[in-house]
């Protein structure tokens, strides 16, 4: 399991849509041709491109939070990478340790409890952050990190800006191509 595919692809994909689509409408530009004249162009009023760059904006966040949510990504994220973490504390025989991220809010930091030793402590924490989907992996209830969601709203709105550049540059071809009067 790769935690970027899982989890954080789907949020990505999300945030590229939205980009292109805010920034479909929120580029273009009206193209007037006169006969006998060169071609210009007439630029929307502010305000429709900044309320469409925010309607994508917050699309984008939507999208990433539903993702989380009522769509079960941070469940199935949580019940796979735990079930990653026991797998390989089986491996070792550590039968006696568990681990379990962090929740309240859920994060990426896997917390280990049971009897150990010094060696095996500091062993284990390492071994166990190895774990794909893991950010950190510690014995004590420490701070967590940054929150699934807010991690997954983040990758969206990356989405989003490379979704922004792309409709900006098909929008860029579309007033190169429009001077052309064959």
């Amino acid at each position: 399991m790769n935690a970027f595919w899982t989890y954080f692809w789907p949020a990505f994909a999300a945030g590229i849509v939205c980009g292109v689509i805010a920034g479909a409408v929120g580029f273009r530009l009206k193209i007037i041709r006169r006969q006998g004249e060169e071609t210009t162009f007439v630029r929307p009023p502010a305000r429709n491109r900044r309320s469409a760059l925010l309607a994508g904006i917050a699309a984008s966040i939507a999208l990433a939070a539903l993702w989380h949510g009522p769509f079960g990504a941070a469940d199935r994220f949580s019940a796979e990478v735990e079930r990653n973490a026991r797998r390989t504390l089986d491996d070792f025989e550590m039968v006696q340790i568990k681990a379990h991220l962090h929740h309240g809010p859920l994060s990426r930091h896997l917390l280990l409890s049971g009897p150990a030793d010094d060696f095996q402590t500091s062993e284990l924490a390492r071994i166990t952050g190895a774990i794909p989907g893991v950010s950190r992996a510690q014995w004590t209830p420490e701070p967590a990190g940054p929150p699934l969601i807010l991690e997954g709203a983040a990758v969206s709105l990356i989405g989003f800006l490379i979704g922004l550049l792309l409709a900006y540059l098909v929008e860029l071809r579309r007033r190169h191509n429009a001077q052309w009067n064959w």
